[in-house]
């Protein structure tokens, strides 16, 4: 087997469900709305924000656009964060990061409503994913590794799991994810001694590790599941993941690409977060 775990397919089921719920939330004058907080410019945000209007669009989700401008003072920017946690319209709540230096993560981190946090932002959300309470928030992108093993019925279950990477975006919520689904879980790191031998050694491998085709085929164990989560961009432009596409081809026995993986279902996770958030809190 070498199967190439897509993330179309996934994307496509989520939004066909996701489309269920907005018809009969409008059925109750309940219309999902997700609002989208950016600081500045930036062109991979743009990108990003573009592609979620777009899909939140397709599924019936109303989007609301708070564009801040770069140098914004963290006074202002908390001020506009509020607003969003007080309108009643609003259900979900994105920031974009990172964010300019001069503004504090941590202070904003604790500012956001967590029952409107849909990323994980929220030290609240953190908790309920530690404690594996269903009524918190997970991050998009591991939650969306996730979803593709789920479609694609990659059994989980007493298998090893190693997640490369520890950031809390991605690499820490991830195995936590897998715990959940009874996999026995190793974090490793740039740092981890003998790198290629714990790696190797895993039936799923998840690849966060931020760094272009850091994974070669010695990193990998025949016949594994492997997810790469990286985005980066080569010397002629080119996006690439943390995995080396053509020798995970001649070892995995299953793999998401890049582009067309992970990050063609985060965006209908994401959705699927401002839903959750909508009901709980219209009960």
């Amino acid at each position: 087997m070498n199967e190439l775990l897509k993330g179309k397919p996934v994307a496509d089921a989520i939004v066909e469900a996701l489309k269920n719920d907005t018809t009969v939330l409008e059925s109750k004058d309940i219309i999902p709305c997700l609002a989208l907080i950016r600081v500045g410019e930036k062109s991979d945000d743009i990108a990003y924000e573009r592609g979620i209007v777009k899909r939140c669009d397709d599924i019936g989700i109303k989007t609301k656009k708070v564009e801040l401008a770069e140098n914004i003072t963290q006074e202002a920017f908390l001020s506009a964060l509020k607003e969003v946690n007080e309108d009643s319209l609003v259900h979900g709540i994105l920031i974009f990061r990172p964010l300019p230096k001069q503004l504090d993560e941590k202070v904003i981190e604790v500012s956001i409503a967590p029952g409107k946090d849909v990323d994980c932002l929220h030290p609240e959300n953190t908790a309920k994913l530690l404690t594996g309470d269903e009524s918190g928030f997970v991050p998009c992108t591991p939650m969306a590794v996730m979803e593709i093993f789920k479609h694609y019925q990659i059994p989980l279950e007493g298998k090893n799991a190693v997640v490369l990477g520890r950031s809390m975006v991605v690499g820490k919520p991830a195995a936590l994810l897998l715990l959940q689904e009874n996999a026995t879980v190793t974090v490793a790191h740039s740092r981890t001694k003998e790198l290629e031998k714990i790696t190797a050694g895993a039936d799923i491998l998840i690849a966060a590790i931020g760094r272009s085709e850091f994974v070669r085929e010695a990193h990998i164990k025949e016949g594994a599941v492997v997810a790469d989560v990286g985005i980066n961009v080569d010397e002629e432009g080119n996006m690439t993941g943390d995995v080396h596409q053509d020798e995970a081809k001649s070892k995995a026995g299953a793999f998401t690409p890049v582009p067309g993986g992970v990050g063609s279902v985060t965006t209908a996770v994401l959705a699927k977060q401002v839903i959750k958030a909508c009901k709980m809190q219209h009960k």
